[in-house]
């Protein structure tokens, strides 16, 4: 095996990196935002779909930093990592995809600085320091490199049951709604109240949102609906919203839908994912709803997929 070590950085690319980066994040959030030519946006938008669907661990930030550097990127490890834990090399010259990587250390209960920048603070908690607990508080670019980009031992392969079929995607999907805190129900087509609808979520107070799927004949399609009636139930727990951001939230939860979707070998609709209903956001609008819907579908991704391991586990017993 090769033992050529990571490229050092020069002084002037290490202090320019996070600009940078910054700077990509940023201007592809602008461009967006401004929604000039909507088939462009539109185009744009879902590409990072489909980075976020390979990559839904990682936060928003970062897979749309991957996607600007690498968009065919599947699976990204550092230099060492590949090394140490796959039995992969990085090949000569490849070069690097910069992401965030958290900075993890001891930090004041109070206001969350590390030792160094809670002295420089006015910040009164005078808990002693061996008390603190770690925790994040800052990141800093960190160099990986996509599995293309190396060579050596094969990758072990994941067997998924749901992997690009509805139906045990969708039986899964089914079993999630006690994890999420969400009451589902399958409604006969014959005594399907709503019409076209495929679905609705329903918001009751106090007591867990309602999802109500019609069933058809497709699993793929139910399984689809689920997914965009659980992001309304995670997301959206206010109903009771303007037409025009009721809308918005339905590209918001059609997005999760197709994260998810994509994640999971689904053949996903993309017809509503028609962004110019955001239009008249502004740039920090727009980032939080892309983080909100990253994260949720995250927690939906994890929740299908311990549900899986759960059935999997009792099968092999």
């Amino acid at each position: 095996m090769s033992s050529t070590t990571t490229p050092a950085l020069s002084e002037s690319e290490r202090s320019n990196r996070p600009a940078a980066m910054n700077d990509t994040i940023e201007s592809w959030i602008a461009d967006l935002s401004d929604l000039t030519d909507e088939a462009r946006a539109s185009e744009e938008f879902q590409s990072w779909l489909e980075v976020h669907s390979r990559f839904h661990e990682y936060s928003f930030r970062n897979t749309l930093l991957i996607k600007q550097q690498a968009p065919e990127a599947t699976k990204v490890a550092g230099y060492r990592t590949w090394q140490t834990e796959f039995e992969r090399q990085v090949r000569g010259g490849e070069s690097a995809i910069w992401i965030w990587a958290p900075i993890i250390t001891e930090r004041c209960p109070a206001c969350h600085e590390s030792r160094q920048y809670h002295e420089a603070s006015d910040c009164a908690d005078t808990t002693p320091t061996e008390e603190w607990s770690r925790g994040v508080v800052g990141f800093k670019p960190v160099p990986v490199f996509d599995v293309s980009q190396t060579e050596g031992r094969a990758l072990p392969t994941l067997d998924t049951a749901a992997t690009g079929e509805g139906k045990p995607l969708l039986a899964r999907l089914l079993e999630c709604g006690r994890a999420l805190d969400v009451a589902v129900e399958v409604v006969e087509e014959e005594e399907w109240p709503l019409g076209t609808a495929r679905g609705l979520c329903q918001y009751r107070g106090e007591k867990p949102p309602l999802v109500l799927v019609k069933r058809v004949g497709e699993y793929a399609e139910m399984a689809s609906t689920l997914i965009h009636e659980y992001a309304h139930a995670l997301l959206h727990m206010d109903g009771r919203v303007a037409p025009e951001e009721r809308a918005k939230r339905e590209v918001e939860a059609e997005s999760v839908a197709y994260v998810v979707g994509r994640h999971f070998g689904l053949d996903v609709d993309n017809s509503a994912l028609y962004i110019a209903r955001w239009q008249d956001d502004d740039e920090d609008v727009l980032s939080e709803r892309l983080c909100r819907l990253s994260a949720t579908a995250t927690q939906l991704i994890a929740a299908i997929e311990e549900r899986m391991e759960a059935v999997d586990g009792a099968t092999a017993q």
